[in-house]
């Protein structure tokens, strides 16, 4: 019994995601009947499916703070993650671009989720190039450093690690929104500038906002080398936005399904909670470690939907186009992986003399 609940223990681990899933999947049964349960169970599936790489690269993030911050993230950060991120903050986006109050825009969303969807879609470009600058920018922040002793891509990556300056990152991305502005398709060059430049300059200030605060972190104990206090808060914050851009697709995809804003709040909802386990669960049992290529193929398939998202700006892209060529291009980094370890499993076994 003492095994299961270890830290380490996948039961400790998904137990808290498996118990609330089926108490909303139960909450779904009873409010809205049996027919629901498929489309929440389809849109839980999207959600894992979008992201799955969000969950790679939120491992590599939370493997430095402590693990009271890591469980803050599993407990309160999914409370932000669901009812912030995947309710609250579209409706914020609707009343600014679409200039309602927000009883207005609930109103919309819980009455009329049919006018609440087209003025959703009607913010995407905003939303797009916000999430899109926020991505590339990880991104490129990943490839554009020459601390990388393992390499995927190798003719690709060690060019790019030759802009390793800490503003290389913010001048391509900026290079980015500004050609995507100024190309005659976009008739949203206004929206794309604006929220482009935020969203990069919002990484750009998380970043170094975190990187002043651990100048305070304590030298000694057991969180030797782990963010706590304020530093690790920051990183809490910047792992919410990056959720968040993460999942503007999501849930302005789920739309196509259904316009019913609970459904789609109790199936992204669920999604979210199994990808916060999953990240939890990767930091614990080291899986980035495992398998040398996945955190490139993460951040590969970053890089993608980065672009994904800025040309969605003015070009329509298919639903199922992101999560699709997001979850080959980590498939691939996961073969590339265990083709490496068989490999270095193979250098190293004693060679017979007979």
């Amino acid at each position: 019994m003492s095994s299961l609940l270890h830290a380490h223990s996948p039961f400790r681990i998904f137990a808290f995601s498996a118990l609330s899933s089926l108490a909303i999947l139960i909450g779904v049964i009873w409010g809205v009947g049996w027919e629901a349960l498929g489309i929440t169970l389809v849109l839980t599936v999207i959600e894992v499916t979008f992201s799955f790489e969000n969950a790679i690269v939120n491992a590599k993030v939370l493997a430095n703070v402590s693990k009271f911050w890591q469980n803050i993230f599993l407990s309160v950060g999914i409370i932000v993650a669901i009812f912030g991120m995947r309710i609250l903050f579209p409706i914020i986006i609707v009343s600014i671009t679409a200039d309602l109050s927000w009883g207005q825009v609930w109103d919309l969303a819980l009455r009329h989720p049919e006018e609440y969807a087209h003025y959703l879609e009607a913010a995407h470009p905003t939303i797009a190039a916000f999430g899109g600058a926020f991505l590339l920018m990880l991104a490129l922040h990943f490839f554009f450093q020459d601390e990388h002793k393992v390499l995927w891509l190798e003719r690709i990556e060690t060019h790019m690690q030759k802009i390793k300056h800490w503003s290389g990152p913010l001048l391509v991305s900026v290079a980015v929104i500004l050609v995507l502005a100024a190309l005659p398709a976009n008739t949203h060059a206004g929206q794309t500038l604006v929220a482009g430049l935020l969203g990069a300059a919002t990484y750009l200030f998380i970043q170094l906002l975190v990187k002043w605060l651990e100048r305070f972190k304590p030298g000694a104990g057991a969180n030797v080398g782990k963010q706590v206090g304020l530093a690790a808060f920051m990183t809490i914050i910047y792992l919410e936005i990056l959720d968040a851009s993460f999942s503007f697709d999501g849930v302005i995809g789920a739309f196509a399904i259904t316009s019913d804003v609970i459904l789609i709040a109790a199936g992204l909802g669920i999604g979210a909670l199994w990808v916060r386990s999953l990240t939890v669960f990767m930091v614990r049992r080291g899986t980035l470690k495992n398998f040398v290529y996945l955190e490139h193929g993460a951040h590969y398939a970053v890089l993608m939907l980065a672009f994904i998202l800025l040309a969605s700006v003015f070009m329509d892209i298919a639903e199922f186009v992101p999560g699709l060529i997001g979850i080959s291009i980590i498939i691939a980094s996961i073969l590339a992986s265990l083709q490496e370890r068989h490999r270095k499993r193979d250098a190293y076994r004693p060679r017979s003399h007979f």
